[in-house]
């Protein structure tokens, strides 16, 4: 009997190899994921004040590299300020219209480097910024590039690199994003906020998505900002999930930041001085995703409030950017 046994799971053994081997594998669908990109060197596409467009696609893609320097006359009152506008499948208005330093969620011009994770970094100055935000299209995408308010910068030499695959998905902790999924910025820019006022960052109505990335950059008279909780109201509800106890460990810091700037592969302190109380710090949400299905609003407080303490923070004045995938 133990012969037979033997017997049958050697033949089993060979049957299944001879299967295997006659059952071909179905080769990776890789032949339609094709790089597309553009690298603009030493150019001055952006004097004037101009919108100047930076690179353009046909097709059905995601940008997923983008690198940007300049030269040093000019950077810190226009390049550092530069408009990246980035306009999907022939919209009008861009998804996304970011300043080009608190788009990597820089505040105050500050040129600190260089620090990075795999999302987001800044390796330089001048320039020296990345990102590897995933961009997605289903018919073209349009990116450009400005200096604010028309400011007649001349000799700004700009270099830039994008790229992109066509017919990529997206995928974010084991999940895979609809494929008519969108990323979208919401800004809230130089809002001077009461005390003890909540107020939004970002109101997103009856549409489905997933918080992707925040960026905030703060000043105020003191520090009792910081205790504000993020925030979520989620598909309507009227109750809060809260996101953080404090402001400043929403990005992972610990007692108003008490030891200084940081970078995570989740999270980063890009700015931080005592002496105006200011801050700027972003935090990514793909190993923390926060889904939605009937719309999404995000709130700070200016200061907070429990059942047994409250921490009343003088008016502060806040910048905000919340990035968004919606479908």
């Amino acid at each position: 009997m133990k012969r037979l046994i033997t017997n049958c799971f050697l033949t089993l053994s060979v049957c299944c190899f001879m299967t295997s081997c006659t059952n071909k594998i179905p080769p990776l669908e890789t032949n339609s994921l094709k790089p597309f990109g553009m690298t603009g060197k030493a150019v001055y596409i952006l004097e004037g004040g101009v919108e100047a467009e930076l690179f353009s696609h046909k097709g059905k893609g995601v940008i997923n590299h983008m690198w940007f320097g300049g030269n040093n006359r000019g950077w810190d009152d226009g390049l550092g300020n530069l408009k990246i506008r980035i306009y999907v499948d022939g919209e009008e208005i861009p998804s996304i219209d970011m300043s080009l330093l608190m788009g990597h969620g820089i505040g105050f011009l500050d040129p600190y480097a260089p620090w990075g994770n795999h999302r987001i970094g800044k390796t330089g100055w001048p320039g020296g910024l990345y990102n590897s935000y995933r961009i997605p299209f289903h018919r073209s995408i349009r990116i450009t590039g400005q200096i604010p308010n028309g400011e007649q910068v001349k000799s700004a030499r700009f270099w830039y690199s994008i790229r992109g695959t066509e017919n990529i998905p997206i995928e974010f902790s084991g999940v895979k994003i609809p494929d008519n999924a969108r990323l979208k910025l919401y800004k809230l820019e130089d809002y001077n906020a009461k005390s003890m006022e909540e107020f939004n960052m970002c109101h997103i109505d009856s549409i489905s998505g997933m918080l992707y990335q925040v960026a905030i950059a703060a000043n105020s008279t003191g520090w009792g900002y910081l205790e504000s909780t993020v925030r979520a109201y989620i598909d309507k509800s009227e109750k809060p999930l809260l996101l953080s106890s404090g402001l400043e460990d929403y990005f992972l810091g610990t007692y108003y930041f008490n030891r200084g700037r940081y970078v995570t592969p989740m999270a980063g302190l890009t700015h931080f001085e005592e002496k105006d109380h200011s801050f700027s710090a972003f935090r990514l949400h793909e190993e923390d995703p926060l889904f939605f299905s009937n719309g999404l609003r995000l709130t700070l407080v200016c200061g907070e409030k429990t059942e047994r303490e409250s921490w009343t923070a003088p008016p502060t004045n806040y910048t905000t950017y919340v990035w968004v995938y919606e479908w």
